[in-house]
């Protein structure tokens, strides 16, 4: 991920309206741009919940009964750490304004 944890935790204050033009004239077109950060999006989230389930699964027992599995103060910790993250589209949307994201078009006529 192109942003840091601490980076992270700060995008939940930072959340405001950001203003169309600038985005559209990072790519040209809005839609264009829309498209981009909801790639980047996809991305992010996909790989917070493989760092998460990775975590996760160090807890994991096959063995498990209820006592154990409401015991674990730092499974419910970790899970807490990512609830107060910010939405992967906040992330996105940050990492495009700052030209973090790379885009190319695709040429069609040298397909």
């Amino acid at each position: 991920m192109a942003l840091k944890k601490s980076e992270l935790v700060s995008l939940v204050s930072s959340i405001e309206t950001k203003n169309l033009e600038t985005i559209t004239n990072k790519s040209g077109n809005l839609y264009e741009s829309m498209v981009i950060i909801s790639k980047r999006a996809n991305q992010i989230s996909v790989e917070l919940k493989e760092e998460l389930h990775g975590k996760l699964q160090e807890f994991a027992s096959h063995n498990d009964n209820l006592e154990e599995v409401f015991e674990n103060r730092e499974q419910i910790e970790i899970s807490r750490y990512y609830e107060k993250l910010p939405n992967a589209v906040v992330i996105a949307t940050s990492e495009f304004l700052k030209d973090e994201v790379y885009f190319r078009h695709l040429d069609t006529d040298k397909v």
